[in-house]
């Protein structure tokens, strides 16, 4: 377990962290000092050698409902109050550090997610859906103009058109549809979206170190934003040579 209110969970098995929003009475909505511990959780996940992937999953029935009702009530009163300010910042920097783990990181989105809960699905490498998830952008439907770079996350994956659909005109995605618009890897049904997160997570697991090298060059080459076939050629050749030269069994 890490912080120290027990609304994050950090669980270590062969390799696999995998990290629980653990705040199901407010639907696991983030306020900034879960949003803090999420950040030291991730931290410490980083910090272990022997992690070569993350799973971010959810007790309850949502993965995320978002920024939490007071903090955004408090941030409307005045946003550029030092203490709201700092407090949507944590909530940026929680998702944006998932973004930045260090090993392959994978969603597993049951029930729910919303407005900043969908940029935390959205900032993993990967995602698996429930069938029956609800996947919904709703800043706008809260009188709020998306943030952490909400139209870039969310168009890196589906194109403009299914993100004009989705942050401009409210449109609700289940798991079918997310797989279909490419926002998910696989939609399975509720009860077995955490064996399946587990089952990939466990793959590439394996071999920690090349997990974390080829993970980083991935990123790099896939954006946001993307790099030329040429660029990549550079990043991805030393990256090879290194790999080739390591011990085998």
């Amino acid at each position: 377990m890490s912080g120290s209110s027990g609304e994050v969970l950090l669980e270590v098995t062969d390799g696999v962290a995998v990290v629980t929003l653990n705040a199901p009475g407010r639907r696991n909505a983030l306020t900034p000092a879960m949003a803090g511990e999420l950040i030291a959780t991730f931290d410490e996940v980083d910090a272990r050698d022997d992690v070569g992937a993350l799973v971010v999953r959810a007790e309850g029935r949502s993965f995320c409902a978002g920024g939490d009702v007071q903090t955004l009530t408090d941030a409307g009163r005045d946003p550029a109050a030092p203490e709201a300010y700092a407090g949507m910042g944590a909530i940026y920097d929680s998702f944006y550090r998932l973004g930045q783990v260090k090993a392959p990181t994978i969603a597993a989105v049951r029930g729910s997610a919303v407005g900043a809960g969908m940029n935390m699905l959205l900032a993993a490498d990967l995602r698996v859906v429930a069938r029956d998830a609800r996947l919904i952008c709703g800043f706008l439907k809260r009188g709020i103009h998306p943030g952490g770079g909400h139209f870039v996350l969310l168009s890196r994956l589906v194109g403009r058109e299914a993100a004009a659909a989705m942050a401009l005109f409210g449109e609700e995605v289940d798991g079918e549809t997310a797989v279909r618009l490419g926002l998910a890897w696989e939609t399975v049904d509720d009860g077995a979206v955490d064996a399946r997160a587990l089952e990939l997570a466990t793959r590439v697991a394996k071999d920690p170190a090349l997990a974390r090298v080829t993970v980083a060059n991935f990123r790099k080459e896939t954006g946001p934003p993307g790099v030329s076939w040429e660029i990549a050629t550079q990043f991805e050749r030393p990256a090879q040579m290194w790999s080739m030269r390591r011990p085998t069994d």
